[in-house]
C-alpha cells in the first residue's frame, strides 16, 4: 500500500461528520432519533433565492464563471460589507468561495509554514485545528472559561503570542458556545495583536445574522481598521439564508492575500457553482428582513432549552448569546453508570450514550477542545427540541 504524507497521521475526521454517520445508520435501522448534532439552519432556502436560481439555469448561466466569482456577486458583496458592517473593500479584494470552509482552509495552506503557530480560542470550531495541521503548522489552543461566558482571555491571549504566530483566530458569534465579541473586548483584543505586525487575523463571521438579546454584531475590522490589511474576514450565506447545501463562502482582506488564494483555487476547485453565485446574489440583494424571524425563532429556542436544562441538576451551561447553538457541561455525569452498567468516562462516551440509550444525538467537547461538554443544535422544531430535553431528562435520571 502506497502511504498518504504522514500529516494525515495527526488528522482525524470532522466529528460531526463521524456523529453523523452513526446518526443516519440507527435512522436507517428503524431508530427514533432526536437530532442535535447537525450545524445547519432550521429553514429552507427562501423562494426568492430558488427562484433566482431557476432562472440562472434558464439563461444559461451554467458555465465556468472567474475563479474569485461572478462580477457582480462580488460587487454584492461589497455593498453588503459597506451596509452592515461600515468597511470598505475593492474588488480585488473579495474572494467567492465553495463555503467558507475552503476560504479558510486555503488561507491557511497559501500563508503557513512548518513551525508557523495559529492561535484558536477554544471551545472551537471542530476543523481549525486539523486545518491547520494539514497545511503542516502548530495549533496553539487558547483555552476560555465558563464563568467568563468563553471569551478570550487578553492576558492569555498575550502569554501565547510570539512572531511564530501566523494567524490568530476569532469567531464570533461562536460556534460551538454562542459566544459574541463586544466592541469593548474586541478593542482589547486587538491591543494586543498590534505589537505582532507578521501576525493575520481570521475573522469568522458566518453567524453574524444569528445574534440575541437585541446584541448589536461587530467584527474586528470595525472597531480596529487600522488591522485591516492583516484581517481576512469571512462569511458566507449558509446559516443567515439557509443556504448550506449551495455552498458559497466569501472572503475579504488584502489584495495580495486574496490574490494568493485565487491563484490556488485556479489550480484545486476553480470557481463555486454559478448557479450557486446566483442564488447568493439574490440572497445578499434581496429582502432581509428574515434574519429578524429567525433571530427570534432561535432565540426562543434558546430560552426554552435553557428553561428545560434548568431542571436538570446533572447538567450546567452557559447562556447562548448567539448562532444557533448551546454548550452543555456535562461534567457531573462522569464516573456514573447507565442502566446497562456501563461506566461513563468522558464526554465521548456520553454523546455515544445518549445517542444509542436515549436516542439523542449531540457532539462531544472533546471534538471542540473542551471537555467534558458536549454542544446542542438548535436548528430544529420547537417539538423535537421539547422532546429531546424530556429524553435527556429521562437518561440524566436513569443514571447512578
Amino acid at each position: 500500500m502506497i502511504p498518504t504524507h504522514p500529516r494525515f497521521e495527526k488528522v482525524k475526521q470532522s466529528a460531526t461528520d463521524v456523529i453523523g454517520t452513526q446518526a443516519f445508520e440507527l435512522k436507517q435501522q428503524g431508530k427514533s432519533l432526536v437530532d442535535f448534532g447537525i450545524g445547519e439552519p432550521f429553514f429552507n432556502t427562501p423562494d426568492h433565492i430558488k427562484s433566482a436560481a431557476k432562472t440562472a439555469i434558464n439563461n444559461n448561466i451554467t458555465h465556468y464563471t472567474p475563479v474569485g466569482g461572478l462580477p457582480v456577486l462580488k460587487n454584492a458583496i461589497i455593498n453588503k460589507l459597506k451596509r452592515e458592517n461600515n468597511l470598505t473593500y475593492g474588488s480585488s479584494e473579495v474572494i467567492v468561495g465553495v463555503g467558507a470552509k475552503q476560504i479558510i482552509f486555503n488561507a491557511f495552506v497559501a500563508t503557513l509554514m512548518e513551525d508557523d503557530e495559529v492561535i484558536i480560542p477554544a471551545p472551537h470550531w471542530v476543523s481549525y485545528p486539523d486545518m491547520v495541521l494539514l497545511a503542516g503548522a502548530k495549533p496553539m489552543i487558547l483555552p476560555t472559561k465558563a464563568e467568563l461566558g468563553y471569551g478570550i482571555e487578553v492576558d492569555n491571549l498575550k502569554r501565547l503570542m510570539s512572531d511564530r504566530v501566523k494567524w490568530v483566530i476569532i469567531n464570533s458569534p461562536s460556534n460551538p458556545t454562542g459566544k459574541v465579541y463586544s466592541q469593548q473586548e474586541l478593542e482589547a483584543i486587538a491591543k494586543v495583536l498590534r505589537k505582532y505586525p507578521n501576525t493575520f487575523i481570521l475573522s469568522d463571521d458566518i453567524y453574524e445574522h444569528v445574534i440575541f438579546d437585541k446584541q448589536a454584531f461587530c467584527t474586528l475590522g470595525q472597531v480596529a481598521p487600522d488591522l485591516k490589511d492583516r484581517i481576512l474576514l469571512v462569511n458566507g450565506v449558509s446559516k443567515g439564508y439557509n443556504m448550506t447545501g449551495w455552498r458559497i463562502g466569501y472572503g475579504a482582506g488584502p489584495e495580495h492575500l486574496i490574490s494568493a488564494l485565487i491563484t490556488l483555487a485556479s489550480q484545486s476547485t476553480t470557481n463555486a457553482c454559478s448557479i450557486s453565485q446566483m442564488a447568493a446574489l439574490a440572497a445578499l440583494e434581496g429582502p432581509q428582513d428574515l434574519h429578524i424571524k429567525q433571530r427570534d425563532y432561535y432565540q426562543n429556542l434558546r430560552d426554552i432549552f435553557c428553561s428545560k436544562l434548568d431542571t436538570i441538576p446533572e447538567l450546567d451551561y452557559v447562556r447562548s448569546q448567539g448562532a444557533f447553538y448551546m454548550y452543555v457541561d456535562c461534567k457531573k455525569l462522569i464516573g456514573k453508570y447507565t442502566p446497562k452498567r456501563e461506566k461513563l468516562t468522558n464526554d465521548i462516551s456520553v454523546a455515544h450514550s445518549l445517542l444509542h440509550e436515549a436516542g439523542v444525538v449531540v457532539i462531544p467537547g472533546s471534538a471542540f477542545g473542551s471537555s467534558p461538554c458536549f454542544r446542542v443544535s438548535l436548528g430544529v422544531s420547537k417539538e423535537t427540541l421539547i422532546e429531546g430535553c424530556r429524553r435527556i431528562k429521562a437518561y440524566c435520571m436513569s443514571l447512578d
